[in-house]
Order: structure tokens, then sequence, then C-alpha cells
């Protein structure tokens, strides 16, 4: 595939999850919940996470926000859920090392499946804190914190 055909696809991704996200709803029996705020964007989220021993039994976020925040949140579900407390960490940890373009070892990248398609952000300083909030808030989550905001949670891009 070209790098254009992969942009395509990339953006078709972020489109549908934006369109139809996954897990959009509040979840009453969560273990943890963290509200996000990015005021630069606008976007506010609130992630809920069911934790079953050391495991992400479930994810949902509800909120309002550009669509790569919520595109963001959306995958961020899917590819969270059963992962243990440690691979999930691992995961918050690359996703923030792409999101800042500091991760850029194709076998990693090609290894985040659809997480891959938030890999672009990193060319658009702006665009990085609606990427990694809904990831911020998760970790804030994990973390028994209940709310984070992107003015201190995520630092600038790598340049």
């Amino acid at each position: 595939m070209t790098d254009a055909t992969l942009d395509a696809l990339y953006q078709e991704v972020i489109l549908d999850h934006n369109r139809r996200p996954r897990n959009f709803h509040a979840m009453p029996a969560a273990s943890c919940s963290a509200d996000g705020k990015n005021p630069n964007c606008g976007d506010q989220l609130t992630i809920w996470v069911r934790v079953e021993g050391d495991r992400v039994a479930e994810l949902s976020f509800q909120g309002v926000g550009c669509a790569i925040s919520k595109a963001s949140a959306s995958l961020l579900t899917e590819a969270v859920k059963g992962k243990t407390r440690a691979e999930a960490e691992a995961l918050f940890e690359t996703m923030h090392r792409v999101f800042t373009g500091a991760e850029t070892d194709p076998t990693v990248l090609k290894g985040l499946g659809p997480l891959r398609a938030l890999s672009g952000v990193s060319k658009f300083p702006m665009r990085v804190k609606c990427a990694s909030l809904a990831w911020h808030a998760f970790k804030a989550a994990l973390d028994g914190a209940d709310s984070v905001s992107t003015e201190a949670a995520a630092p600038a891009p790598v340049s």
C-alpha cells in the first residue's frame, strides 16, 4: 500500500469511530471513572472502567469533542478491554509516544492494529491533546484520580 492509501484508510477509521463510537454509554457498575477536559479544543469526556481482578473487563465513555478526540476514546475502549492492568499501562505509554512522535518504529506501529490510525496526529501539535485526552482520563481512572486536564497531562510533541 502507498502512503496515500494508508493515510486515506486511517482517515476512514477515525471518521467511522467518530460517527459510530464504540462503547459510548455510561457505566453505572464501573470500578473507577475519570473526567477529562481539553480546554484548548473544548473536548470533554468521562471514561468508566470496570476492573475484575487484574483485568480491564469493560470500558465506556461519553462526552463531546472533535472527531479525533471521540475516535481516540472509541478506539481506546476496544483496544484495552481484556488486558491486564500492566498491559493497559504499557499500551498507554506506547500511545503517548505515538501521539508525540517519539515512537516511529514501523514494527511497533504495525502492531498497534486499528490504533495506528491515530499515529498521524503527531504531525499536528494542536491535535496531540485531542488524541491523548481519553488515554489520560483512562490512566487517571486506573490511578484513582477523578479528573484530568490536558493542560497538566500531555507534554508537547517531540520535534
